[in-house]
């Protein structure tokens, strides 16, 4: 597929994990957290180039243990926890671009908090924003939500209140499931941006291709996170 030629593939994973001391690199069943992203697309063979960034020396040097990976060093402004996937995208345009004159035309974002994903899925996104990419400004993976957002609640001042506005009167939101719309969450699986984009200042943009996918809610954040994942591995779910 010339997609699969136009389309590198960012690994992103800073060191100043504040839910979990180096989330990226702590252990899930014997190999680091990020081995799980760097193996999947060096094993699947898609993408043209794979590049794995971080502001840590130590995760770039055990990155480098699994594969040839183009390691790219973050500045510190694009590793601190305010910093947005765009900074990381655009820092390693400019660095690339001094020495280089071409650019790729997609760029795959692959996040190392979710080690579990499937080929087939993957493959299927990227066919999917191929066929799209001129109507779409960006794809990403999403799952369905348990329980819709609209049910969602915020504390202010001590008291509950809807999450869409500083509403105190729940009785309103008291309603069947069912009387919502559906809503849906980012997964990690994948994302894919067009680099005239970046260029252009943003990632995603005002028209995101929703890829639905059903998902046992791999993304890892906290310990909790951290070891459901581990139990699905063991019983091998995926």
């Amino acid at each position: 597929m010339k997609f699969l030629n136009e389309c590198w593939v960012m690994i992103p994973a800073r060191s100043g994990s504040k839910t979990i001391k180096n989330k990226n690199i702590k252990y899930l069943k014997n190999k680091p957290l990020i081995f799980y992203s760097l193996n999947f697309y060096k094993n699947i063979k898609l993408f043209k180039k794979i590049i794995f960034s971080s502001d840590s020396e130590q995760y770039l040097k055990i990155a480098s243990k699994y594969g040839k990976f183009e390691l790219h060093k973050r500045k510190k402004y694009a590793a601190t926890d305010k910093a947005l996937d765009f900074h990381i995208f655009k820092e390693y345009l400019k660095d690339f671009m001094k020495k280089n004159n071409f650019l790729p035309k997609y760029f795959a974002h692959l996040r190392p908090t979710t080690p579990l994903r499937s080929k087939e899925t993957v493959l299927k996104a990227v066919k999917c924003f191929y066929k799209n990419s001129k109507s779409y400004s960006s794809l990403r993976t999403v799952s369905l939500m348990s329980e819709t957002a609209y049910k969602s609640l915020r504390i202010i001042k001590k008291k509950l209140c809807s999450i869409s506005k500083e509403d105190f009167d729940l009785d309103k939101y008291n309603q069947p499931q069912k009387n919502y719309p559906k809503t849906y969450v980012a997964n990690g699986i994948i994302d894919i941006y067009l680099t005239s984009n970046i260029l252009k200042g943003y990632l995603l943009g005002k028209k995101v291709y929703p890829f639905l996918v059903e998902d046992v809610n791999s993304d890892i954040d906290n310990l909790h996170d951290f070891n459901r994942i581990k139990y699905y591995m063991d019983k091998k779910i995926r």
